[in-house]
């Protein structure tokens, strides 16, 4: 059970398939009893895109719980941000090492974003699968 991560939320919208829920994101310090205190105090609200079979059993207004599990999180960290830092760092080292030259290494490890983020976004349909919400009703 600690593999999942688990939000409330409110349907938003039904479509077909697709169910858009919105839930609560919360820091830590969001759900501290003295964050009336403390300026680090976090809260935003996000939509979900669901997708499940059973859609027409919901209704808009509706509270569910979202279900995910960890490894997704873990992904994503790993395609948003480590992937694209070894890229740069990798690359900026690699061309400082064929040219002298800082900034044009600079601009050449910043360019090769372009493709990395544009190969993820030909992929996101594959990715889309992989980073899966279920839900079921708040009993």
């Amino acid at each position: 059970m600690a593999d999942i991560i688990k939000h409330q939320g409110i349907v938003e919208n039904i479509n077909s398939s697709h169910i858009k829920v919105r839930i609560v994101q919360t820091s830590a310090c969001a759900a501290c009893s003295a964050k009336g205190h403390c300026a680090s105090a976090d809260t935003k609200e996000k939509i979900i895109d669901v997708t499940t079979g059973d859609a027409s059993s919901y209704q808009v207004g509706d509270r569910v719980i979202v279900f995910g599990e960890l490894s997704m999180g873990m992904m994503a960290v790993l395609w948003a941000f480590i992937v694209p830092f070894c890229i740069l760092v990798i690359s900026l080292f690699v061309f400082m090492a064929i040219w002298s030259d800082e900034l044009l290494s600079a601009l050449c490890s910043l360019a090769l974003f372009i493709p990395y983020y544009y190969i993820l976004w030909l992929n996101k349909t594959r990715m889309g699968k992989k980073f899966s919400f279920s839900i079921r009703p708040i009993d």
